[in-house]
């Protein structure tokens, strides 16, 4: 049997999960969510708000059935998450008015109650509604509720600091989301030259600093031509454009932003080759095509990409020149009226045999 406690706001306008126990396969992100939902106290739908109006306990012995269309589209997703059988909820009456609801449910067997069960229950959610409003259980669970606010709210932030926001939206709103196949997006791929080097001679601090500085800069760049930033494995930097939402621009958007990316390194290289510090040198990428983008992980969540698209963009930066802007021939063809670019041959890429790459000269055509 499992159990969630419900209780009234200070301005006793809705009602919120404070305490609850649920089948160990809820996921604690979907748990989050269950804590925060709000049930009005007046005017709402669902199986909770009968409850409250009726102010008498709502029971369903075995089976949801014809009750079904009493339950409200969070209902039916707790009950489809807890594959919830049976249930019954008993308000929490204090001076006639209801202040709470005590959820009981199972979900592999039926409650079996009877009359004088959900009597002496009913009375139970008297007692525990005096013991709540008369103590400071209930401070102490506003204190809570404040608490869980700040923190869904820092969570909010941080899970749009690692996904996009239409991806965080559609998460939080299902719990999980869809892969999605996009026909054409650019991928870009960076990484320093001679950085393992160069590091060698650093002390932690100063190769962090460094780093960080440089991928700041990348962040701030990337997200000025709307690409999304994918991740960063050690030295290496990835981003593409046309994700998650999908455009015609994104290969130009691309090209421009490694621009100024390469202006930025360049502009690094000079300061430290004045100070007689060593300095790194940028290899970057650029491929379009297909590919299948989506979040993997539970707890630690992930917004990735997958295809022989992303093999040949990180090909394209692998065997480019450092310091140019190196691009595959799809992604000239989709430029080439912007931009003037220079042919360098062909490389190997995984799955896709000789591939055209291309220098991206600094100026462009308009």
């Amino acid at each position: 049997m499992y159990y969630s406690l419900l209780v009234s706001d200070g301005e006793k306008k809705y009602l919120r999960f404070v305490d609850m126990e649920v089948p160990d396969n809820v996921t604690e992100f979907k748990k989050k969510r269950i804590y925060e939902m709000k049930i009005p106290v007046k005017g709402g739908q669902g199986a909770h708000e009968l409850a409250l109006r009726r102010k008498k306990p709502i029971y369903i012995p075995d089976r949801i059935g014809s009750f079904e269309r009493w339950l409200s589209e969070d209902d039916k997703w707790v009950q489809e998450i807890c594959n919830i059988r049976s249930f019954i909820f008993i308000p929490m009456i204090l001076n006639g008015e209801v202040v709470g609801i005590l959820d009981l449910s199972n979900s592999e067997t039926k409650l079996d109650l009877s009359v004088e069960d959900i009597s002496k229950l009913s009375i139970l959610a008297e007692q525990l509604a005096g013991i709540i409003y008369g103590s400071t259980l209930f401070k102490e669970l506003e204190v809570s509720k404040n608490i869980a606010e700040e923190e869904r709210r820092k969570n909010e932030k941080l899970l749009l600091n690692i996904l996009p926001h239409d991806i965080a939206q559609e998460l939080k709103e299902k719990g999980a989301t869809e892969p999605v196949l996009y026909e054409n997006v650019s991928v870009m791929f960076t990484d320093f030259k001679g950085f393992t080097q160069i590091a060698e001679v650093l002390s932690p601090q100063e190769l962090i600093r460094d780093l960080d500085a440089c991928f700041v800069q990348f962040d701030k760049i990337t997200e000025r031509y709307k690409l999304e930033k994918l991740k960063t494995i050690g030295d290496s930097y990835m981003c593409a454009g046309g994700i998650p939402k999908q455009n015609q621009t994104h290969a130009i958007d691309s090209v421009l932003a490694a621009l100024e990316i390469q202006a930025f390194m360049n502009l690094m290289k000079q300061i430290k080759a004045d100070q007689g510090l060593p300095f790194w040198e940028l290899r970057l990428g650029i491929h379009s095509g297909p590919l299948v983008a989506g979040v993997i992980g539970e707890k630690k969540f992930a917004y990735d990409v997958w295809g022989d698209t992303v093999n040949t963009a990180s090909r394209m930066e692998s065997s480019g020149t450092p310091g140019k802007i190196n691009v595959s021939g799809t992604t000239y063809d989709m430029i080439k009226e912007v931009f003037d670019c220079e042919y360098r041959g062909k490389v190997n890429a995984k799955n896709k045999g000789e591939v055209s790459l291309h220098h991206v000269i600094i100026y462009s055509k308009h």
